[in-house]
């Protein structure tokens, strides 16, 4: 009988830890909806990168180099540059994108975890949160 194994779900963070270590410097928080619903309500500092925008050649797929310096990689060169080497915190509204987000810039060497329930949860929890468009965190 051959034995089977999944592989590793994305690791996950409270929105309360992923807010402790944004505002400390220590993550980047990482908003991965639509410009819309960033510009409704977003978490202080969170820079928008649509999740159809992380493709590692700009085309918002999967496909492409990743590169090494970050250069000419779209979004994910974007997001690579943005963290500096810190974690990424990947936030959408309820957590689906993030979790497709956190794959995806795992699989091209970003470190990142997905912020569980997304905005409806940090809401929820009564975290900071900015409505109506601003420049807090920026976007791609």
């Amino acid at each position: 009988m051959a034995w089977t194994t999944q592989p590793p779900a994305p690791a996950q963070i409270d929105p309360a830890e992923a807010h402790r270590l944004a505002a400390a410097g220590e993550a980047l928080l990482l908003d991965v909806r639509e410009p819309e619903e960033h510009a409704e309500v977003h978490a202080p500092g969170a820079l928008l990168v649509p999740l159809g925008t992380l493709g590692a050649d700009g085309s918002g797929g999967a496909e492409g180099s990743a590169g090494t310096d970050g250069a000419g990689d779209g979004g994910l060169g974007a997001v690579r540059a943005a963290a500096g080497g810190r974690l990424v915190l990947a936030v959408c509204r309820s957590g689906n994108r993030s979790q497709a987000a956190t794959e995806l810039l795992n699989a091209h060497g970003v470190p990142t975890v997905n912020v569980v329930g997304g905005m409806r949860a940090w809401l929820r929890d009564g975290l900071p949160a900015h409505r109506d468009e601003c420049r807090c965190g920026g976007a791609i």
